[in-house]
């Protein structure tokens, strides 16, 4: 249940989708950064550490394709403006004591609006494609914990989540 007076920015007046007209918005630098997690078992964490996966090195096709990814985001989110991305960066922290992977990544640009929805392509279409990769000795990875850590940048300045390190 939502608040009755609370403006949805993409819903026009007549409750229609809606692109949000960023015309007249100030040009700014904006960037954003998200995580995602990918769990596994510990054979197969040893698999990718040792780079030994049968379909090769797990990491770089992962960060590849969650740069590829937040490039593509305004083809896979229909409200998202195409953006002229000047940063894609994707990370992993390999966490062997609980089997699991940390995917961030970082979005930066200078324009007229945010870069949270890239951030979240990156991470998501990279724990993905870790799943890809790995799913013929795992089938049973879990992804989770997908969410923004910060945006900077636009009129309402600076956020972090209360959760990041």
């Amino acid at each position: 249940m939502t608040d009755k007076n609370v403006q949805l920015s993409h819903i026009n007046a007549q409750g229609d989708a809606n692109m949000v007209d960023v015309t007249d918005k100030q040009m700014t630098s904006r960037t954003a950064t998200a995580e995602g997690y990918i769990k596994m078992t510990a054979e197969t964490m040893s698999l990718i550490q040792s780079g030994d996966n049968k379909k090769g090195d797990v990491l770089s096709v992962a960060r590849i394709a969650g740069i590829q990814a937040a490039k593509k985001c305004s083809d896979l989110i229909p409200l998202c403006h195409p953006l002229m991305l000047t940063k894609v960066g994707v990370n992993f922290e390999l966490d062997t004591i609980n089997n699991h992977i940390r995917v961030e990544s970082l979005c930066k640009l200078t324009g007229q609006t945010g870069v949270e929805m890239e951030a979240l392509t990156a991470v998501s279409v990279a724990c993905l494609t870790l799943f890809d990769m790995c799913k013929a000795a795992d089938p049973g990875m879990e992804i989770f914990g997908i969410k923004v850590l910060s945006k900077q940048g636009g009129k309402t300045g600076h956020w972090q989540s209360a959760t990041e390190n």
